[in-house]
């Protein structure tokens, strides 16, 4: 083959190569903070491994609001989401403190967006009312009964104050007193504030890392008043449709994650800050 032969071979094979069919993608969301981070990698890596599909990761979008808008608009395919959470913020139903029966509901207040939620992961990321392990043997403090004592100074997240299962009912249930108006923050600094005593209690969450140190400690619920929030992976149907296999890769991760195994991913982002996706990888490799 002469030289000039060659290269009309070159461009051709560089011309239809331009006219392949862009390959299929699937996006993975997730809201805007560590634990959804790593869950949204998590689910990412486990599609990689088992589908061989190219997955964009559109991570850290913002509140529950915006992660539903971006799922219901197909702006992403998957994201994951805690059914306490889908029940009174997306559904705006009632507490609802059984958790097969928040579990049925949500399953069902999602069909007319077309969304299936899969079973559950397997932890309950419910809230955790935190203060500092001295600040409870001073006071005698075990459960948020005995936080009605004096007043607090509240540290929250941004959602906090207005979630219908939030401060408000919260206040009205244990009767909770607080100490000027709380203070909105990042979740991440919630720890390094009651340290320096910016506040006396945090609104955190069950699977903080910082919650495996004994300088912290949960207060009870005692009255239950907070409803489950079992983590599941929220997905459109149309994306269940279009890579066959996939329903079944994410089932995969039901009921593999546990409380402590989730509370320890979260410290090592956290804490000792090691990359979001690193940890996930390493937790789906365990998984084979």
């Amino acid at each position: 083959m002469d030289r000039a032969a060659f290269l009309v071979l070159i461009v051709l094979v560089a011309a239809l190569a331009g006219c392949a069919p862009p390959q299929p993608t699937l996006v993975v969301g997730s809201k805007n903070f560590t634990e959804q981070v790593i869950l949204g990698e998590i689910v990412a890596a486990q599609i990689e491994q088992r589908l061989g599909v190219h997955v964009e990761r559109k991570l850290n979008l913002g509140g529950t609001l915006l992660a539903h808008e971006a799922l219901t608009s197909g702006a992403i395919d998957l994201y994951p989401e805690y059914t306490g959470t889908a029940l009174t913020q997306i559904l705006h139903r009632p507490i609802e403190r059984d958790a097969p029966t928040v579990r049925r509901a949500v399953q069902e207040g999602y069909r007319g967006w077309h969304i299936e939620w899969l079973p559950p992961l397997g932890f309950d990321d419910t809230f955790a009312m935190v203060v500092l392990a001295t600040t409870a043997h001073d006071e005698g403090l075990r459960s948020l009964s005995d936080a009605a004592k004096r007043p607090w100074k509240l540290g929250v997240g941004y959602e906090f104050t207005q979630r219908p299962d939030g401060l408000a009912g919260l206040a009205a249930a244990y009767d909770l007193k607080l100490d000027g108006d709380p203070v909105t923050m990042d979740l991440g600094l919630l720890y390094a504030a009651l340290k320096t005593h910016a506040i006396d209690m945090a609104a955190a969450n069950a699977t903080d890392g910082m919650l495996g140190h004994a300088e912290f400690l949960v207060l009870e619920d005692d009255r239950h008043y907070f409803p489950p929030y079992e983590c599941a992976i929220v997905l459109r149907e149309d994306a269940a449709r279009r890579f066959p296999g996939l329903d079944a890769a994410l089932r995969a991760l039901s009921g593999k994650i546990t409380d402590a195994a989730m509370r320890r991913m979260n410290e090592q982002v956290d804490v000792e800050h090691r990359a979001a996706a690193e940890v996930a990888r390493e937790f789906v490799q365990g998984l084979q």
